[in-house]
């Protein structure tokens, strides 16, 4: 086999892969397959050899990294999200158990459905015993409506399970796949009396097929989410039992095409945590990927890494979620490891433990990001009981993950050669003391100088004092952002004079007809 390979590769060539979006190519072999499990979070290959020329049609450009930065004398600022409080609490007879109650979303999902204009959530009710689910108007007050798949509740799917994903997709032609469940349990494997991924298709997230397709084995805290860069469903698996717990990668194109792997096709190890995830001071636990979820955001791939830290006698685990970026789907870049939703230290605070994702990821609001994750209360008296579980609410600026931070003295970044189609310039800016002055490049020579720019804003239109975009989309050409008393979150170049991205945003959210940032009708 590895002789074929070999041979493919002579005739093939390794740089004849798919070409991606954001100009990345691929390999022609494609995902990798590590042997071994990774010890250590590698630096992505686009980051030392980015493309020459880098394509930004696709969404907007967020700066996590240096892929888009030639140079710059800017600083970068990671920033976390906001916890807000709790939306879901036990409340029904079907989401008691014997510690406190749960309506807690483990991965699960949470969406905004523009067909019908409604937050959609799923969750995990009465200890692993059933799937319900709930909606609301304005995704601060929610409502479990009584549903007739169990009369009088809004239990959805009832049967042993661990995680779940529900994913909403706008991309499947058929009405009656719409919604896909990935639910974690034992006997959702072809391998009799194991844990694995059983999936389940319907029309209105509510009602359910009967029959599920099986997968092959795999660990019981697994998860599936879409890349729609690539048009692949991702499968993030748990490895096993008794091993620290990492992460293997699966992909498929179609889940109904049948089971995802075997023994004789393995999942490729993919990721884990590493060295820079710090211990507690406490526990002094070396660290683990608990979980791993993830979504498109504008122009990349959002990861949400659920960091375990360990399990002890008087607390429940102190998960809390981390996140990273990706560009090409598979490598991910973690420059800020600390907690971006974290837990709380106060026995009794409703995420005082395992904080966990929710699947779909955010939903962008007006000029915020949300973000629903599930908690447990723990217990006071000081055990490993959960407590009562539920599921809160987090919020961020739009692209709000990291900004490019310039003081009185002022600064400047430089991209590297890029090539867009549209015509209007906007920015992230956060600078109502300062400016933000921009110039187009073509190499080092100045072609177009903007206007002063100054105030708070997610969507601010850049207005040219000499010459415009227009004469030079599709050439390699280059920004040069003057900033001084600021901060930018993000750039990109629409064909709208209103400034819509084209990217994707994640589980969607008001004003958008779908899972893209696209111009409205006027």
């Amino acid at each position: 086999m590895r002789s074929l390979f070999l041979l493919l590769t002579l005739f093939c060539g390794q740089d004849d892969g798919e070409v991606l979006p954001n100009g990345i190519r691929l390999p022609a072999f494609w995902p990798p397959k590590p042997k071994t499990p990774p010890t250590v979070l590698a630096a992505p290959p686009y980051l030392a050899t980015p493309p020459d020329v880098i394509p930004i049609d696709l969404g907007r450009q967020l700066l996590v990294d240096d892929f888009l930065i030639a140079q710059t004398t800017l600083t970068r600022t990671f920033h976390s999200a906001t916890l807000q409080s709790p939306v879901l609490r036990p409340d029904k007879a079907w989401e008691e158990d014997k510690t406190g109650g749960m309506a807690m979303a483990f991965s699960d999902g949470a969406w905004f459905d523009s067909k019908d204009r409604k937050f959609k959530m799923w969750y995990m009710a009465g200890a692993a015993h059933h799937t319900c689910y709930a909606e609301s108007e304005d995704g601060r007050v929610w409502v479990k409506p009584e549903l007739d798949v169990k009369p009088g509740t809004n239990i959805v799917q009832s049967g042993q399970r661990d995680s779940s994903t529900v994913w909403l997709d706008h991309e499947d032609s058929d009405p009656a796949r719409r919604f896909k469940m990935f639910r974690s349990c034992s006997g959702g494997s072809t391998v009799p009396k194991s844990y694995g991924i059983a999936t389940f298709f319907s029309p209105d997230g509510i009602h359910w097929s009967e029959a599920p397709l099986l997968s092959g084995s795999c660990g019981d805290r697994s998860t599936v989410f879409w890349n729609p860069f690539r048009k692949v469903w991702v499968y993030s698996l748990r490895q096993g039992w008794g091993e620290p717990r990492r992460r293997r990668y699966w992909e498929m194109k179609d889940p109904a095409s049948g089971p995802a792997w075997s023994a004789i096709s393995e999942p490729s190890w993919w990721t884990g945590a590493d060295a820079l995830d710090a211990p507690r001071e406490d526990y002094k636990v070396p660290c683990q990927l608990y979980n791993l979820d993830g979504v498109a955001y504008e122009s990349l791939m959002l990861g949400f890494f659920t960091i375990w830290r360990g399990q002890f006698p008087d607390r429940q685990k102190p998960n809390e979620v981390c996140v990273g970026f990706s560009r090409d789907g598979w490598h991910w870049t973690r420059p800020d490891r600390k907690a971006f939703i974290p837990v709380s230290e106060h026995p009794g605070d409703w995420n005082y433990s395992n904080v966990q994702s929710v699947g779909g990821g955010c939903l962008v609001v007006g000029d915020e990001l949300w973000f629903y994750v599930s908690g447990r209360s723990g217990d006071a008296k000081g055990s490993a009981k959960q407590g009562t579980c539920v599921t809160g609410r987090a919020t961020l600026r739009r692209d709000g993950f990291a900004s490019m931070d310039a003081g009185e003295a002022g600064g400047t970044l430089t991209t590297r050669a890029l090539s867009f189609g549209g015509r209007h310039l906007f920015v992230n800016l956060d600078a109502p003391d300062g400016e933000l002055r921009v110039e187009l490049l073509d190499g080092d020579r100045v072609l177009s100088t903007s206007a002063p720019l100054k105030g708070n804003g997610t969507r601010l239109r850049v207005e040219w004092v000499d010459g415009d975009l227009v004469s030079e989309a599709l050439k390699p050409r280059r920004f040069r952002f003057h900033l001084k008393k600021g901060s930018l979150y993000a750039f990109w170049v629409s064909p709208d004079d209103k400034g819509a991205s084209m990217g994707y945003i994640g589980a969607g959210g008001p004003g958008f007809g779908g899972p893209r940032d696209l111009p409205t009708r006027r």
